[in-house]
């Protein structure tokens, strides 16, 4: 009889000790898998002021699972309809607990003739490649 209580117990720890691995497992792929995991930088609001003649002020919102330095949303652009890049908003630092985020750029130069712009966002593994938005820009 002493020995049918050790053995039971014997068997409920290796049953504890097997969840345990699967446990650990499956973490440590949320974890450290989340570099592979993080997809690409979405753009999901455009919002703009026209604030002079030529001047407008961009607030951008970005959804991006930033894991950590190894891989963050890094910036993003606003692009005229051929392609060519109007400005830049560098993002210095991830933004790990805070999605999405927005961020402003003021005072963007936009020539008389452009009528809309597209706005992109990067990120420091995949660059860009995410949602964009395209925007009409304000007459006043």
């Amino acid at each position: 009889m002493f020995f049918q209580p050790l053995f039971k117990v014997q068997a409920n720890w290796d049953i504890f000790h097997n969840a345990m691995n699967k446990v650990l497992g499956i973490s440590f792929l949320c974890m450290f898998g989340t570099v592979c995991l993080a997809g690409e930088a979405d753009v999901t609001e455009v919002a703009v002021e026209k604030t002079g003649d030529t001047l407008y002020d961009f607030n951008v919102t970005v959804l991006h699972q930033d894991s950590g330095w190894k891989h963050y949303a890094n910036k993003w652009e606003i692009l005229d309809s051929h392609g060519k890049v109007l400005a830049t908003r560098t993002l210095y630092h991830p933004h790990v607990n805070e999605q999405p985020f927005t961020r402003t750029l003021a005072d963007v130069v936009i020539p008389k003739n452009i009528k809309s712009v597209t706005v992109r966002a990067f990120d420091s593994v995949h660059e860009y490649g995410g949602r964009e938005v395209s925007v009409v820009l304000p007459l006043k």
